[in-house]
């Protein structure tokens, strides 16, 4: 019998009832592999960022953030999905709002998510001030939906296109994925609704731990991860549930435009 002290326990985000289902699944698959392993789940990142020396945690980029910076950088980054590369936000408007330009969000009203979301306010905001974009001359429609969970609901970004499509706001902010889907599933009026504006590439989520975690966890874990095939269809079945074809190593540099924007956002609250 494998005792407690062997097994990594992984700490994960109840976001959304699926994810019970994707921790079981992987569950039994590091188990039937030969990597003893169990998950608990938190109901928001700043418990589980708090709760790291558990053993690992698979985090949002705002909290892949953060742990690094408790950290002083020591955080050990072992593997994020191949979905979770080059990510993008939109910053999509109405037809009918007049705007053609960055430059002519002045003086409209622009719908973004919940404050802690990286693709529907966090970045969006950096990026576009970046641009040019002045927001004290921009009025801001915030949706702090759904606070805790970093945007991975998307809610605070159906807000955004639903205050679009009513009217509610002439701009707004949404990550690439809930834009693919939405227009997939048919919820948006390419009439009514378009693209202004492709933020440049961010890295999303990452699967961290503290250098504190044994080298026999960390390696069982790594090799346990990356010997899943989308060829194997017991393997399919979990990285379609978790929106990947393929785990990949890590990298940070996908992260530097998200610290230069939290960096922003403190030197903005400290102006007052």
């Amino acid at each position: 019998m494998t005792s407690t002290s062997d097994t990594i326990l992984l700490g994960a985000v109840a976001y959304d009832p699926k994810v019970v289902t994707i921790w079981e699944g992987i569950r039994d698959y590091f188990n039937e592999s030969g990597t003893p392993f169990d998950f608990a789940l938190f109901s928001n990142y700043e418990r589980q960022v708090e709760s790291l020396l558990a053993g690992i945690a698979w985090n949002t980029p705002l909290a892949h953030v953060r742990v690094k910076q408790r950290t002083g950088g020591a955080s050990l980054s072992l593997g994020m999905r191949d979905s979770d590369r080059d990510f993008h936000a939109k910053i999509v408007v109405r037809t009918d709002a007049g705007i053609a330009s960055l430059a002519e969000l002045h003086g409209k009203r622009l719908a973004v998510g919940s404050r802690d979301s990286t693709q529907a306010r966090i970045l969006p905001l950096h990026f576009l001030r970046q641009e040019g974009v002045d927001f004290d001359r921009v009025d801001l429609v915030p949706f702090d939906t759904d606070l805790g969970k970093h945007g991975d609901t998307g809610t605070s970004e159906l807000d955004v296109l639903r205050a679009l499509a009513e009217g509610r706001a002439d701009a707004g902010a949404v990550g690439d994925l809930i834009w693919v889907l939405e227009q997939a599933a048919g919820h948006v009026d390419s009439a009514l609704i378009q693209v202004l504006y492709t933020t440049p590439g961010f890295d999303h989520c990452m699967f961290d731990a503290l250098p504190t975690l044994s080298a026999t966890k960390r390696e069982g874990f790594v090799r346990s991860l990356f010997a899943m095939r989308w060829e194997n269809p017991a393997h399919r079945r979990l990285l379609e549930l978790e929106g990947l074809h393929e785990w990949m190593q890590p990298r940070e540099e996908g992260y530097a435009s998200l610290i230069a924007a939290l960096a922003e956002e403190r030197t903005l609250a400290a102006a007052g």
